[in-house]
């Protein structure tokens, strides 16, 4: 999508400071960071949220799930803890239509979470 904040970042048209990229996402810090350390992992195929995924996505959100593990490990929250998010539609607060995952860590996390 050419409007699609995070299709640009993916596309390297917009810069980010990114700490991790592969051929299917990108992971990149966050510009209004929640926690000590708060990155966002993204695919570079454009898929609006988890209500807009199908079974052919798949693969690429257990990727992603695993990238979020690596971001936090070498990130060096792993050890303590990390949260991993995913914002469905407005009421959620996703504010960017494309899929992404928030990967926090470096301070405890309260629970229940909003």
């Amino acid at each position: 999508m050419p409007d699609c904040a995070f299709c640009r970042i993916a596309k390297k048209e917009v810069n980010a400071q990114v700490i991790y990229e592969d051929d299917l996402c990108v992971a990149f810090k966050d510009l209004n960071p929640q926690a000590p350390f708060h990155a966002l992992v993204i695919p570079r195929r454009h898929v609006t949220n988890l209500l807009g995924a199908t079974e052919q996505d798949a693969e690429i959100l257990g990727h992603l799930l695993l990238v979020c593990n690596g971001v936090a490990k070498g990130a060096g929250v792993a050890g303590s803890g990390f949260r991993v998010v995913t914002n469905s539609n407005a009421d959620a607060g996703q504010s960017v239509d494309h899929i992404h995952f928030h990967v926090l860590g470096g301070r405890q996390m309260g629970w229940p979470p909003g």
